[in-house]
């Protein structure tokens, strides 16, 4: 989220050799793209229109050809992706009666209650009974069950966000680093598939990694989804988080101290808990069918155009929303993704200026991350240029604009070739690379890269680092905690002039010096031996001639 390299007089010459890339061009994008007439990039609005034109008539200038869906034998600039808009014609009512009496809960304050993803237009419960059940997580190859086989059909699944061993630092899910299991998405899919009627995600900002603030503007915004045969079997009716303060009162209730309640979900043991209280919610919303685009521009390969090495970053932000403290409705998404997506397009134009590699580049800006990745997701499960023969995915989103560093990280602590490249190509420029500092975030499924890793292709979402030539590690760790607090998913995420961009430029050299090495390469990145990817992706292994017979795979 913030950092970069050192000056380029520093850098060995080897490190020279990558085109310059100019701050004040990258401002002009961030600037341009995160303005108020864009009203914040939310798909199927006004705002996708300006960001689709912009993006094309960027890389139209720089000779870039178009990447995107074959119409009539001919590619064009987008890829159409289908997606359920869902959004709340007036907010719900919700209320909790306990043993005590009700505990009403207002939309944005005490609740955050997403508009309906699971086919239906109403969301209208009546005293559904609530459970506790821990962490809300069934992984029977770590040994844990939260559920021990009780039958939560029809009921309210109050569950805590992140994994049962966040706390602690050790147990059956690594530690700090959170798993899958950990991330929000997750609780709500395994509660679809249990028939409960819900979930109440418990807020806490330090295993969310993020404030209320974040949950609110993300959660009661338009919800959107890619199009899915049975909707109700990934989504329950009432998906939601519930402000720690609220939950406290719901266990004290039911005679539970809630600090009790969540160490006990932290043992193997845990048994699910009876809140002894019921839930009522309703609201209408207005559901539909929309189509959204990516956004693709092609370099074609001059030796191997079917081998294709992608850049990609997501277009989108979450548009117009709830006002904050100054009244501000629009959620501009300067650094979130602005930043990466302006890299991109300097990427592409500077690849469109140099030798044509013999690989092919594709760079791909997707769609509706800020609504689950389903731009990313969509591209996953209809590529379009064949996975197998993807030699890798280099990912940004959210990157440094406040000067240079001295490090770079990733998201998340998967071990890939792709990462080995980007150390090499990092250090020549005198720059390291450092692990995730903030595993436990689940940075890893947060981002686009992650939809083409369970695909099983080798991605990698490029993060800035936080060691600053001007300030170092601490300034780095309170420009990142600021940002968090006062920006992320929030209007105050704009652009300004105070911003020194010439870290964001050294990322750019890196990740285009890594881009041309690969592309130039026989080289095949793959996932470690112990990645839960490196499976889906040795199945692809005959369509790489060169792997196949045991030459050019790095893992």
């Amino acid at each position: 989220m913030c950092g970069v390299a050192l000056a380029a007089a520093a850098a060995p010459l080897a490190a020279q050799s990558a085109p310059t890339f100019q701050p004040a061009r990258l401002a002009t994008h961030i600037k341009t793209l995160s303005d108020d007439s864009f009203e914040g990039r939310a798909p199927a609005s006004p705002g996708e229109k300006k960001t689709i034109d912009y993006l094309v008539a960027q890389m139209q200038a720089a000779g870039v050809q178009p990447g995107g869906d074959l119409v009539n034998g001919k590619r064009g600039w987008t890829q159409a992706v289908p997606l359920l808009m869902s959004q709340w014609s007036a907010a719900p009512t919700v209320s909790i009666q306990t043993t005590t009496g009700t505990l009403p809960l207002v939309q944005t304050e005490q609740v955050s209650v997403r508009a309906p993803l699971n086919g239906q237009t109403a969301l209208n419960l009546s005293n559904a009974p609530l459970v506790f059940a821990g962490y809300g997580v069934s992984a029977p190859e770590r040994g844990w069950d939260d559920f021990k086989g009780q039958d939560v059909r029809g009921k309210i699944l109050v569950v805590l966000i992140n994994d049962p061993d966040f706390e602690t630092a050790q147990g059956a899910f690594g530690g700090k680093a959170m798993t899958y299991y950990g991330r929000w998405t997750y609780k709500y899919e395994e509660a679809a598939r249990r028939g409960a009627a819900g979930v109440l995600i418990v807020h806490e900002t330090a295993p969310a990694s993020y404030g209320w603030n974040t949950v609110k503007n993300s959660n009661t915004n338009v919800m959107f989804d890619i199009v899915r045969k049975t909707p109700a079997a990934d989504h329950p009716a009432l998906e939601a988080w519930i402000q720690r303060d609220t939950a406290v009162q719901l266990f004290k209730a039911a005679g539970l101290d809630f600090e009790a309640a969540k160490r006990a979900a932290q043992r193997k043991d845990f048994v699910p808990m009876d809140l002894k209280a019921r839930l009522t919610v309703s609201g209408t919303a207005t559901a539909k069918v929309i189509t959204s685009y990516n956004v693709a521009g092609l370099l074609p390969g001059k030796a191997r155009p079917n081998e294709t090495v992608v850049y990609s970053a997501h277009w989108d932000h979450l548009g117009v929303g709830q006002p904050d403290a100054r009244g501000d409705t629009i959620y501009n998404g300067a650094v979130d993704n602005a930043s990466g997506t302006a890299l991109l397009l300097e990427e592409a134009r500077a690849f469109a200026r140099a030798p044509r590699t013999d690989r092919s580049l594709l760079f791909l800006f997707v769609t509706a991350e800020e609504r689950g990745l389903l731009g990313s997701a969509y591209y996953a499960n209809n590529p379009l240029y064949p996975l197998g023969t993807t030699v890798g995915v280099i990912n940004a989103d959210a990157l440094n604009v406040w000067g240079r560093s001295r490090n770079f990280s990733m998201s998340g602590s998967a071990k890939l070739g792709l990462l080995d490249l980007l150390i090499e190509e990092a250090a020549k420029r005198g720059r390291r690379f450092e692990p995730d500092a903030h595993p436990e975030a689940g940075s890893f499924y947060r981002s686009d890269h992650f939809s083409m890793a369970k695909v099983g292709v080798p991605a990698i979402s490029f993060d800035s680092g936080e060691d600053m030539v001007d300030g170092g590690s601490a300034r780095g760790a309170v420009l990142a905690a600021d940002y968090v607090d006062k920006a992320y998913h929030q209007p105050a995420d704009e652009y300004s002039d105070r911003w020194d961009l010439r870290g964001l430029a050294d990322d750019a050299s890196l990740l285009y010096a890594v881009g041309r090495r690969l592309a130039n390469s026989t080289m095949w990145p793959n996932w470690s031996e112990d990645s839960e990817f490196r499976a889906t992706r040795n199945k692809s292994a005959a369509e790489r001639p060169l792997e196949a017979a045991g030459k050019g795979e790095r893992g």
